[in-house]
């Protein structure tokens, strides 16, 4: 999106900086990367980040309101109703692509965490590999740290995760425990005693959420305490907002960069093939159709649990070898003190959706990481 910055990346690539790239990642995770990450950087005005992170803000605030929240009682489901919910989401992530005007447009907000460790870590790759003098987003590991940690020793807190070994965001649970201190565990490993949690006979105090309630259902894990329990034990992020800050949220939002999108219980428009069809708390892409089709609608059981947001013409702005590339942003959030935008993924495609599942046959796609110019 600088075409001088992007000339010279391009002109400057080989296939030995990308393997570079690569090597300097699995050597710095202590495993192999399993999802793909683009051979180049984003090199992105910091004029569009300000009204990107401007516009995220904006739309998480409109979330707050005590109208939407009791509005959102509704999406929490019954059986994981966890108590002692804190006051706000802890980690938001706020996804943008952009149209042919350099206009951001709202594809999702999700209220749970990211890849916070992996993404510092990542740009700093991109620079080495690359021998590039770009300079690197301002650090935020004391604001990650307090936001995991709060007021507990590194051994009482864990990252709860579902087979995080088999997990394709394992680089990122490696890094945060380099980088914290703590342990990352299963689910099932852990051990109720009571109403307080422990593994490996450690009590824990704190529990750094990255278990997605879907996955529990979908696989049929059995998890050894109930999210009803009232457990002494803090939430970093609490589990209730990813169901409140969710692709739920999206017919509420009033904004310019909020396409019309409305809940499907609410009928069926008559161009259906300018709609995308999303079921409210899937994840990675689960589920979504471009353009469905009244068949595709016919199968749907509760059409209350899906949405459709009307399809946005993102543009191919980056310029590769293998010709012009989307870029969708995720703006980055922690709400401490103050809620600030704090790192960036990019995810790059030229197919119709952007996760790397859905690239990773391609090259000059994937997960990538951006400077700020």
């Amino acid at each position: 999106m600088i075409p001088e910055l992007r000339r010279q990346f391009n002109e400057r690539y080989t296939p030995e900086r990308y393997q570079r790239f690569l090597n300097l990642l699995d050597d710095g995770c202590g495993t192999h990367v399993k999802f793909r990450n683009c051979e180049t950087p984003c090199f992105l005005p910091r004029s569009l980040m300000d009204r990107m992170e401007r516009a995220g803000r904006d739309l998480i605030l409109q979330l707050m309101t005590p109208e939407y929240l009791k509005r959102s009682d509704e999406t929490i489901p019954a059986q994981y109703n966890v108590p002692n919910q804190d006051a706000r989401p802890l980690f938001i992530q706020v996804d943008f692509g952009l149209t042919e005007s350099l206009e951001p447009k709202l594809v999702e907000i999700q209220a749970f965490p990211s890849l916070y460790a992996y993404q510092p870590f990542l740009q700093r790759c991109y620079r080495d590999a690359y021998d590039s003098d770009q300079a690197l987003d301002p650090p935020f590991e004391d604001e990650f740290r307090r936001a995991v940690l709060g007021n507990h020793d590194p051994q009482n807190v864990v990252l709860l995760e579902i087979d995080p070994q088999h997990q394709k965001t394992l680089p990122d649970f490696l890094l945060t425990e380099k980088l914290l201190g703590i342990k990352t565990i299963c689910i099932t490993e852990v051990e109720k005693r009571g109403n307080r949690l422990f593994h490996d006979n450690v009590p824990i105090h704190r529990i750094y959420n990255r278990v997605i309630v879907d996955e529990l259902q979908r696989k049929q894990i059995q998890t050894p305490f109930d999210y009803r329990d009232d457990l002494q034990v803090e939430w970093a992020g609490h589990p209730n907002w990813y169901f409140r800050i969710s692709k739920f949220s999206l017919p509420f939002l009033k904004h310019p960069s909020v396409p019309r999108t409305r809940f499907l219980s609410e009928g069926i428009p008559g161009d259906l093939e300018n709609w995308v069809l999303k079921p409210l708390y899937s994840f990675a892409g689960l589920g979504v159709v471009i353009g469905p089709t009244h068949a595709d609608l016919a199968c749907i059981a509760n059409p209350a649990e899906y949405i459709l947001q009307e399809r946005v013409n993102f543009a191919s702005l980056i310029d590769t070898p293998f010709g012009a590339t989307k870029a969708e942003i995720r703006i980055m959030y922690i709400w401490l003190d103050d809620l600030r935008s704090v790192t960036t993924i990019i995810r790059m495609g030229r197919g119709k959706m952007m996760g790397v599942d859905h690239n990773r046959d391609l090259e000059w796609v994937g997960a990538s990481s951006a400077f700020i110019v």
